[in-house]
């Protein structure tokens, strides 16, 4: 009896570990007819994708990106909708800023160089498609298009590295990640772009960002929670956060973050009356707190701003950033810039 309930737990716990996939990546050594086991990655994220796509068995997937550039030359559609809150896809640097060995050079740099698609008021390229709820990316660097960003004066392309479309969709969480462009050279519109419901953005950066953030429409049902905290926004050429008339004041949370040296601060979808509770941030060396964005083809105009409930909100002040690639904290906070006590950064903990 003793020796079939060992043969039993030991094929459960076999069971357990078959369901719990994991797939590495590695741009430089891999190769897409591998295994996908740490010792034989493979070479695309995409190839992950396809993978993760045909596994019907239920359990959570990690995929571990490693150090190097990963080029999308296509968009990466996960569609597998098999995965619950704690059951999560998971999609992560190999090393984590947290871990000790961190350095920035390590992070996982991911390009977005897909084939420009039809969009509304000119071209789109989508990098991260995650097309499924309960889903994780975390530790990973994001640049901007190599495309400019203008087709002429009207028609604009637009670079999205993560864009979730599904307005029932739910539990999307973009942690520890580091999102850089630069409006002249690799124009990055806008960070994370995701219809649906719990968009949480958590200790990450946006540098030099036209858009960090856009909490995008919904079917008007319940769902998660959506949050932005212990973000650092730094340089956004439009604004740092974007909520529309799905983002239901009563169900986001928005603290710990910084927002400077940002054209507008808060650009609401036009017509929304919608209020919002904002704690423990700073906001500073902005032309307008506030504003309107009524499509993608207009300008904000400023608005009032008692749709803001804002509590210890510092509005003065000089952020600055880390620019020393050398120092670990680069595009951070830089030494003695004001909002060290906010903790906003990639960092969740002090080593």
């Amino acid at each position: 009896m003793i020796k079939y309930t060992f043969n039993l737990l030991l094929f459960i716990m076999s069971v357990l570990v078959a369901q719990a996939e994991q797939l590495y990546v590695n741009p430089q050594t891999g190769n897409d007819t591998n295994s996908g086991i740490k010792t034989r990655p493979l070479k695309t994220i995409i190839e992950a994708a396809k993978r993760v796509n045909l596994n019907k068995a239920q359990g959570a997937t990690t995929i571990f990106l490693s150090a190097g550039v990963h080029l999308l030359t296509e968009t990466v559609l996960f569609t597998n909708d098999k995965y619950t809150f704690k059951n999560r896809l998971v999609i992560c640097a190999d090393v984590m800023p947290d871990d000790a060995g961190w350095t920035p050079q390590k992070m996982p740099v991911v390009v977005t160089a897909v084939p420009l698609a039809p969009g509304i008021g000119g071209e789109e390229a989508k990098g991260i498609q995650p097309e499924v709820s309960h889903v994780t990316i975390e530790g990973l660097r994001f640049t901007g298009s190599p495309d400019y960003s203008y087709i002429d004066g009207n028609n604009l392309r637009r670079s999205y590295p993560i864009w979730r479309d599904g307005k029932k969709l739910d539990d999307l969480l973009v942690t520890q990640c580091l999102f850089a462009g630069d409006v002249d050279v690799l124009p990055l519109h806008v960070g994370v772009i995701a219809n649906g419901y719990g968009l949480v953005i958590d200790h990450c950066v946006f540098f030099n960002c036209k858009i960090p953030v856009v909490f995008w429409k919904n079917d008007g049902w319940a769902g998660s929670r959506s949050a932005m905290r212990y973000s650092l926004v730094y340089g956004g050429y439009f604004c740092g956060v974007w909520t529309t008339l799905g983002t239901n004041g009563d169900d986001f949370d928005f603290h710990h973050n910084i927002i400077a040296n940002t054209a507008t601060i808060w650009i609401r979808e036009k017509g929304s009356k919608i209020g919002y509770k904002v704690s423990d941030c700073i906001f500073t060396n902005y032309t307008k707190l506030a504003g309107y964005g009524s499509g993608p083809l207009s300008d904000s105009n400023a608005t009032p701003t008692d749709f803001l409930e804002m509590k210890n909100v510092q509005t003065t002040g000089t952020v600055k950033i880390e620019k020393d690639q050398s120092k670990r904290n680069y595009l951070q906070l830089a030494e003695g810039s004001i909002g060290s006590d906010i903790q906003a950064g990639l960092f969740k903990k002090n080593l």
